[in-house]
């Protein structure tokens, strides 16, 4: 009987205690009943405690890198400094600093390279493709210029070791009443500039045949050179030879002497022609107009100069003023 004050005793501590501590509670004495009822239930803290407790949390949390870079983030409203007048400086300092490099090398000997190993170099690559930074010495055009449907692209070929010429060439005149032929896509070079944007150009005069290594659909094409020169009357002309591929899986080398390239005005052959100047070479250009419609690719691994020795040909045509003066009388 002395057990049932105690018993109802630790039922009244039961309603007071919260569920997970009830078994507890259940054998305590009445005077810890109110303890444990009060230590059990936590206080409400306030929302904006809360919230700083929470941001405490995260920032001890964060590297101190991220504590930096945090710190570093603009705010949207601020605008970045924009300086003409530096950007100008910039270019100017950089373009006397190639012009500097560039007096420098002509003291030491043809691109900077000692004249005994120039004179001794029997072949050069010119141009190879192997990342972005060699597409971009190349422009690509076609027909579209003058209202046609041809196409013309031109990317990194197979792992990064060539160039794809690719597209779809289209016969079909344009609609405008002015140009009554149409259907070529073209791959050129870029003139070479130096300090100023100042044209520059290739010298190839220790060398007598061009060198290149393709592997294309069966189609001919036009290799073009143009000279460097400053007369509009010679702006339109240049030098062409044809480049016949085989098709197929396999490479190709195609080598062509210098005395074998005939001169062109706007797509017309020359009557009377003249000898190529190796050393006044600006740009290099891939034509193709074959009139026959659909698709078609070149694949392009460099191209480049070298020296024949086996080549004694100063120049292919007779029709020349300096070799037939009298045929021009």
């Amino acid at each position: 009987m002395a057990l049932v004050p105690k018993l109802l005793t630790g039922i009244y501590g039961l309603r007071k205690c919260q569920m997970p501590s009830a078994v507890s509670c259940l054998f305590l004495d009445p005077r810890f009943a109110g303890y444990c009822s009060s230590s059990l239930q936590k206080p409400a803290a306030a929302p904006n405690q809360a919230l700083d407790r929470q941001g405490q949390s995260e920032r001890a949390l964060r590297s101190p890198h991220q504590r930096e870079a945090a710190l570093d983030i603009p705010s949207p409203d601020e605008k970045p400094e924009v300086s003409f007048d530096k950007a100008i400086q910039d270019e100017i300092k950089d373009h006397f600093r190639r012009l500097k490099d560039e007096f420098v090398n002509h003291w030491i000997g043809p691109e900077g390279r000692p004249l005994h190993e120039v004179m001794l170099e029997q072949a050069k690559v010119v141009w190879q493709f192997r990342g972005k930074e060699d597409l971009d010495k190349w422009v690509v055009t076609s027909d579209k210029t003058i209202g046609g449907r041809s196409e013309v692209f031109l990317k990194m070929g197979k792992n990064n070791q060539s160039a794809l010429l690719y597209g779809n060439l289209s016969s079909e005149a344009p609609l405008d009443g002015d140009s009554g032929r149409s259907g070529y896509c073209a791959m050129i070079s870029r003139v070479p500039r130096g300090p100023f944007e100042r044209k520059k150009s290739y010298d190839w005069s220790q060398f007598n045949t061009l060198y290149l290594r393709v592997r294309g659909d069966g189609r001919p094409w036009m290799v073009n050179l143009r000279e460097d020169t400053d007369l509009i009357q010679k702006h339109s002309q240049m030098y062409s030879y044809f480049m016949f591929t085989r098709g197929g899986p396999y490479w190709q080398e195609v080598k062509i002497p210098f005395s074998k390239f005939f001169l062109s005005n706007q797509g017309r052959i020359r009557d009377a022609q003249f000898q190529l100047l190796p050393d006044k070479i600006s740009s290099i250009g891939l034509t193709l107009a074959d009139k026959v419609d659909g698709p078609f690719f070149l694949e392009i691994d460099f191209i480049g100069v070298f020296t024949d020795p086996a080549h004694t040909e100063e120049f292919a045509y007779e029709n020349s003023p300096a070799l037939n003066p009298r045929l021009f009388r």
